[in-house]
């Protein structure tokens, strides 16, 4: 019996790149690796090159991300995971990533103040008008 292809794709495992999601925590949205696996609870994760210190966390506050750092050592220091994550070029790729854009962009609209909304509504109704004129050409 063959065994039917599974559609889950992010595994717990060593070298998976998580995103930190722990509210009120200054590494919350911080990439880290999980160097080593503790129990079915918690993982030790590091991020040596955003910020994030050798920590064990629980898996409810991270998030799993479709990378991987190959062939990272379990247990692994933060040099090793340093060097590793850098080979592997994980910050250029997550930088790369629509989720990544997605929520620079909703952190752009968050910090915007009042007369930047009002700008981007002017250009929203110029973009409308636009719009609605070459519909009207084609249309004709």
């Amino acid at each position: 019996m063959s065994k039917a292809p599974s559609t889950f794709k992010r595994f717990v495992e060593v070298g998976r790149v998580v995103l930190v999601s722990k509210k009120d925590s200054e590494d919350d949205g911080k990439l880290a690796v999980i160097t080593e696996i503790i129990d079915a609870n918690r993982a030790i994760i590091d991020g040596p090159v955003t910020g994030v210190a050798r920590q064990p966390l629980a898996y409810k506050y991270m998030i799993l991300t479709p990378l991987v750092v190959k062939e990272l050592p379990r247990a692994a220091g933060t040099p090793t995971v340093k060097k590793y994550f850098e080979k592997a070029d994980i910050a250029a790729k997550w930088a790369q990533s629509s989720w990544a854009k997605k929520r620079q962009a909703s952190k752009a609209r968050k910090e915007a103040n009042d007369f930047q909304r009002f700008e981007i509504m002017l250009l929203k109704k110029q973009r409308r008008r636009m719009l609605g004129a070459a519909a009207k050409k084609v249309s004709v």
